[in-house]
């Protein structure tokens, strides 16, 4: 037997407990299954400048385990897979945002998916039409998405200095680098400090 074909893989048994989660670094400390994750056996969806996406199945409350290449059928579509994942995501998880103490705002949810809410571009198409400016975003850790919006120098640079601090400290790195979402173009793309 596949392992896809097992119960517990079938797709119509995990199809609406699977989720993305944002990564640079192929490891994550909570995962079942996180500490080796390897690009030959794991599929992975290209996201923004060095980021990657890799779908996960919830196995219980607090529970994730990192879907494989032998998990899926050889017949999945992969980016419909993200799809759906976004879907659950944007379905099961609430995002609050919070002021931070340099005068920025951070991404909210439940310690696993805060980064995840990059995947989501409605979040950021009301956050920059709210904030009437391009937003600069970090993404130092699974669980900690920070924001800014573009012409604020200060708090710009003050969120780097954070963020850096925050991806130093944490288990679940992400990124040090800058996204930008375009107000306009409502897409995230990477950061260019020169274009500003």
């Amino acid at each position: 037997m596949n392992k896809y074909e097992e119960e517990k893989y079938r797709m119509e048994n995990i199809g609406d407990k699977i989720y993305p989660w944002v990564k640079e670094e192929l490891r994550d400390s909570h995962a079942l299954n996180g500490k080796n994750i390897s690009a030959k056996d794991t599929p992975l969806i290209s996201f923004v400048g060095d980021l990657t996406v890799m779908l996960v199945i919830q196995r219980g409350e607090d529970a994730y385990e990192i879907i494989k290449d032998n998990m899926l059928p050889p017949d999945c579509d992969i980016e419909q897979l993200y799809y759906k994942a976004c879907e659950n995501l944007a379905r099961d998880v609430e995002f609050v945002f919070g002021h931070t103490w340099y005068g920025g705002f951070a991404v909210l949810a439940d310690g696993h998916h805060e980064a995840s809410s990059l995947c989501l571009r409605h979040i950021w198409d009301v956050c920059a039409q709210k904030l009437e400016d391009d937003l600069v975003i970090m993404a130092p850790s699974k669980d900690m998405v920070l924001f800014v919006p573009a012409k604020e120098e200060e708090k710009l640079e003050r969120m780097v200095e954070f963020g850096k601090e925050a991806y130093d400290r944490s288990d679940d790195k992400v990124s040090r680098n800058l996204m930008i979402f375009t107000k306009e173009g409502k897409e995230l793309l990477a950061y260019d400090k020169v274009q500003h």
